[in-house]
This record gives structure tokens, sequence and C-alpha cells, in this order.
């Protein structure tokens, strides 16, 4: 593996989008200039789940990553996390591509939010039916 000095990845969830820079160093995570522990307070699922990426390649402590998310919720943040991390990653090695794609890591979820239609409260709920 080559030395990295900076690397750029974006990763998308949801509504939300992340801006990923890779920077060779010893496993700091910044998200919109706050510590992963700190942005993730309360919530021990999604910082596992947004660092993901480095625990399957065994780079935990190789790269420092900074990261600006903007747009949805905190579960869309951290997929989107996710994502920018292993494209980013993607870029550093052909072995490690292979290893996210066999992972499902640089798969986007397409899954999105059902728009709301007319005449209904929400996108598939009815008002309730009244015969008489």
């Amino acid at each position: 593996m080559a030395k990295v000095t900076e690397i750029w990845g974006v990763g998308r969830r949801k509504t939300a989008i992340a801006r990923v820079i890779l920077r060779s160093g010893n496993g700091k995570v910044i998200i919109n200039r706050l510590p992963l522990d700190k942005y993730f307070s309360g919530l021990p699922r999604l910082k596992e789940f947004s660092i993901e990426p480095l625990k399957v390649t065994n780079l935990l402590n190789k790269f420092d990553i900074s990261a600006n998310v903007s747009g949805g919720g905190k579960n869309g943040q951290a997929g989107a996390i996710r994502h920018g991390i292993s494209r980013a990653l993607a870029k550093v090695d052909e072995q490690i591509r292979v290893t996210l794609r066999k992972e499902g890591l640089l798969t986007r979820d397409p899954r999105m939010v059902e728009r709301k239609k007319p005449g209904r409260p929400k996108a598939r709920k009815r008002f309730q039916f009244s015969k008489r």
C-alpha cells in the first residue's frame, strides 16, 4: 500500500451527503468538526456502523478521517459516512476494493422515502373508510 496524503470520497444515503477525506494518521475520526464519539453520542450502534469499512479492511489505526455531513438524520448520515469512507478506501488499493465490494460496502443504498400522494395522509396510509 502506497503512502496516502489525501483521498476524497463522497457517500450518500437517503437524503444525507457526506464528503470524506482520508489522510495518513493514527485513526482519529472527525465529523463536522466534532470527534466521532461526540457526534454520535448516545448512539454507539451508529459509531460502529460508520467506521465499518475500516474494520473490514483492518485499517482502523492507519488513517485519520475528516467528514462533512449534511442533510438527513443521524441514521442516514452514518450510512453516508460509511459509503464515503468505503469509496475513498477503494481508491487506495485494488485489493481493498475487492474486499469492500464483497462486503457490500461500495453499493449505494437506493432506498428513499416514498412521496406523499394526493388524497392520502401519507404515502400509502388512507383516511378511515366510512360506509355511511
